[in-house]
């Protein structure tokens, strides 16, 4: 199966209309960085990638390969499993809105005192269901234990957590926290468990500068935060076709992207 990261950008439950030039490829070039780091080592974990490379892929001789280089994967098909495998290792988001109503996460509970964009004990596992339509919700362990049993359940959790600290290591050693993130999980033919979609992209992870980190407050990410931050204050209902994004927020969170990749990567991705 060929899956094609595009520019386009989604907030708040809606395609904007306005692309991020070169998102696409940079996503696919972080999540091929990813899953070859992921695959090597002593605990290496399988995944669905084959190649992104355009020119093996077996397309047909009529297909434009210009438009597919860099941002496409050849992967393994796979079924996935219909839970988001959330990962947190620092409090935001929706995670912290729950620890201040109840003191937990997904059912987990936390120390008490805990300010907003601090260091958790540790990473703790917090899936979520996948939805159609809508936002996903957060859900405890005993939940996705019901819905697909206690051997695969247990399974998702300690991959997910061993993925988590493998890119935290590697964020760190970057100047770079990995607050949170949240993959996807497949069973090929055979029942294996397999890592699928993409992967540590600031499309499905929290990025944080390390030396804004653990301040008492949520630091900006290299993310969409920024375009979500602006449409809170765009007069934007939510409910309706979204605003244009000015070209300035465009290229601000382009460089977000840009920052993301080369400091993770090592290397620079060349606009087109």
């Amino acid at each position: 199966m060929l899956i094609v990261s595009t520019d386009r950008i989604s907030a708040f439950d809606w395609i904007l209309p306005t692309p991020i030039p070169d998102k696409g490829r940079m996503l696919t070039t972080l999540s091929r960085f990813w899953f070859d780091l992921l695959a090597s080592g002593p605990e290496p974990i399988a995944h669905h990638l084959l190649t992104t490379d355009v020119d093996v892929m077996g397309l047909p001789a009529e297909i434009d390969r210009t438009p597919l280089r860099g941002r496409t994967m050849l992967v393994r098909r796979a079924e996935v499993i219909p839970f988001e495998c959330v990962v947190r290792g620092w409090l935001a988001g929706s995670g912290l809105a729950e620890y201040r109503k109840s003191g937990k996460v997904c059912g987990v509970p936390l120390p008490a005192g805990l300010r907003a964009g601090d260091r958790l004990p540790e990473p703790i596992f917090t899936p979520a269901t996948k939805a159609a339509s809508g936002h996903d919700e957060n859900v405890s362990f005993d939940v996705i234990t019901a819905a697909i049993g206690a051997d695969l359940a247990t399974t998702l959790r300690e991959k997910s957590l061993r993925v988590y600290r493998r890119g935290a290591e590697h964020a760190a050693a970057r100047g770079i926290v990995l607050a949170d993130t949240k993959f996807e999980w497949g069973r090929l033919s055979d029942g294996s468990v397999i890592l699928v979609d993409e992967v540590l992209t600031p499309d499905s992870s929290r990025f944080w500068p390390a030396a804004d980190a653990g301040h008492g407050r949520v630091p900006d990410s290299f993310d969409k935060q920024f375009v979500r931050d602006w449409l809170e204050t765009s007069g934007w209902d939510k409910a309706s076709e979204p605003p244009p994004l000015p070209a300035d927020v465009v290229a601000r969170t382009r460089d977000k992207y840009l920052d993301a990749c080369r400091l993770i990567t090592g290397h620079r991705l060349e606009p087109t």
